[in-house]
C-alpha cells in the first residue's frame, strides 16, 4: 500500500513553528564534550544554584502526605490564594481568587495567552530583540509576529515607534521585561507609555515576567498593575528562575474575563493542570523570606560585572544589563554575522554562545552571554577567549 502524500502530513498550522536553534547549540556541544573537548558554557538559560532545601522539603512532606491525587485543573486553592497575595504586594496587580491559574511553567502560560487571544491572520508587535520562542508560539496561532527593535522605541519614543509598525490587523503586543536576551529592563515611563497605546488602539497586551526578581539597577514595573490594565493584559510568572525550579515546571498566569476562560480551556485540554506535589512546593517557595532575594541580586550582579568588564576589556563592548542573567555584546569586531562569529567562540577557545540573530534580525551582530554560572567558569572562559582569540 502506497503512503498518502496528503494523508501523511503535519498540520499546516505547524509549517510555519520551528524548533529551538539553542538546542541544536547544546547538542553540538555535547557532541565536543563526548569526543574529550572542554567547554565553557556561557549559552544556557538556567539559574546556577540549586533549588532551595525548604521547597525541596514541601515536596517531600506533600509526597509522604500522599498529596497525589488529582488538584482542580486551576491549582490548589492555598497556592492560588497565595499567588493573589503575592502580585496584590509586589506586582501591584489587583488581581482577586479568580484572576489566577496555576501552570507547568511560565511556558503553557504563554502559550494559553496566545492561543486565548491571537487568531489567524492577525499581527503581534513584540520588543526585538525578543525571545526565541515567541515567534513560534505566534505562528501556532497562524498570525505574525512583527518586530519592533527595542533601541528604535527608547531612542525615538515608544508611542511614536508602534505607531509605525501599527495595523489594522494587529491584535496584541508581547511585552517582556526583563528581556531576555538583552537584559533591558523597561523603566515605569516606558511601560506606561505602551500601556497607554494598547488602550488608545484596544490591543490585548501578554506580559512575560519571567525575570521579574533578577533586577540590578532599577524596578520592575508590571504592566497589569497600571490604571486599565488589568482587563487587558495577561501576566505569565514562572518560578524557575526565581527560585531555581526550571526542572519543576511549575508557573502561573494572572487574567481576567474572557481571558481566565481560554486560559483554563488551553491548561484542561493539554495538561489537565500541575503536578500535585509541586504545587505544595510551589506553595512554600512563594513563602521565601526577602533576604533569599537579596542575596540571590547580589550573587548575580557579581557575576555579571565580572563577565561585562572582561568583554569589555577584550573589545567586545557591552553595557551592564539592568535584569535577567544574560549579556549581549556586540561582536562585530570578531565577525559580524553572529553565527560565524559564535563558531569562532567555540572552535578557537572552546566558549559556547547563542547567536543574536536567533532571537531575530535586530539581534544580528551580537552574542548572548548567560553569567548564571560559577565565577570560576567566568573567569575560566574569559581567560581562554583572552589567549586564543
Amino acid at each position: 500500500m502506497s503512503i498518502s502524500s496528503t494523508a501523511f502530513r503535519l498540520a499546516a498550522r505547524l509549517d510555519e513553528v520551528g524548533f529551538s536553534d539553542i538546542v541544536k547549540i547544546r547538542n553540538k556541544i555535547m557532541d565536543l564534550r563526548a569526543a574529550g573537548a572542554t567547554v565553557y558554557q556561557f549559552e544556557g538559560g538556567e539559574p546556577f544554584p540549586n533549588t532551595p532545601d525548604h521547597i525541596k522539603a514541601a515536596m517531600k512532606r506533600a509526597l509522604d502526605e500522599n498529596r497525589t491525587r488529582y488538584a482542580p485543573s486551576s491549582g490548589i486553592t492555598e497556592l492560588c490564594a497565595a499567588i493573589v497575595e503575592k502580585v496584590n504586594r509586589r506586582n501591584g496587580i489587583p488581581a482577586t481568587p479568580t484572576d489566577a491559574i496555576v501552570l507547568n511553567g511560565g511556558m503553557q502560560g504563554l502559550f494559553g495567552a496566545f492561543q486565548s487571544v491571537v487568531n489567524r491572520g492577525e499581527e503581534v508587535l513584540l520588543f526585538s530583540p525578543y525571545w526565541t520562542p515567541i515567534k513560534d508560539l505566534i505562528a501556532n496561532c497562524e498570525a505574525r509576529p512583527v518586530l519592533v527593535p527595542t533601541m528604535e522605541a527608547r531612542r525615538a519614543g515608544f508611542t511614536e515607534t508602534l505607531a509605525r509598525y501599527l495595523t489594522a490587523r494587529t491584535r496584541a503586543i508581547y511585552y517582556n521585561t526583563p528581556q531576555n536576551p538583552t537584559g533591558t529592563v523597561f523603566t515605569r515611563a516606558e511601560t506606561e507609555a505602551v500601556a497607554r497605546f494598547a488602550q488608545e488602539h484596544d490591543l490585548i497586551v501578554i506580559a512575560d515576567e519571567a525575570y521579574e526578581d533578577l533586577i540590578y539597577d532599577s524596578e520592575h514595573v508590571s504592566i497589569q498593575s497600571l490604571d486599565g490594565m488589568m482587563e487587558r493584559t495577561i501576566t505569565s510568572f514562572t518560578l524557575s528562575k526565581s527560585y531555581s525550579m526550571t526542572g519543576w515546571r511549575v508557573g502561573y498566569a494572572i487574567a481576567s474575563e474572557p481571558w481566565m476562560t481560554g486560559l483554563k480551556k488551553t491548561t484542561l485540554y493539554s495538561t489537565n493542570g500541575v503536578s500535585t506535589p509541586s504545587q505544595y512546593a510551589a506553595l512554600a517557595a512563594l513563602s521565601t523570606p526577602t533576604e533569599f532575594y537579596e542575596e540571590m541580586r547580589r550573587a548575580y550582579r557579581e557575576r555579571r560585572d565580572l563577565l561585562i568588564g572582561g568583554l569589555n576589556e577584550l573589545g567586545l563592548k557591552c553595557e551592564p544589563p539592568a535584569g535577567a542573567f544574560y549579556a549581549f555584546p556586540d561582536v562585530s569586531s570578531i565577525d559580524a554575522d553572529s553565527r560565524r562569529a559564535a563558531d569562532v567562540l567555540l572552535e578557537r577557545a572552546q566558549v559556547a554562545t547563542v547567536p543574536g540573530i536567533v532571537f531575530g534580525e535586530h539581534g544580528e551582530g551580537h552574542l548572548r552571554f548567560s553569567f548564571s554560572t560559577s565565577i570560576e567558569a567566568i573567569e575560566a572562559g574569559l581567560d581562554s577567549m583572552r589567549r586564543k582569540l
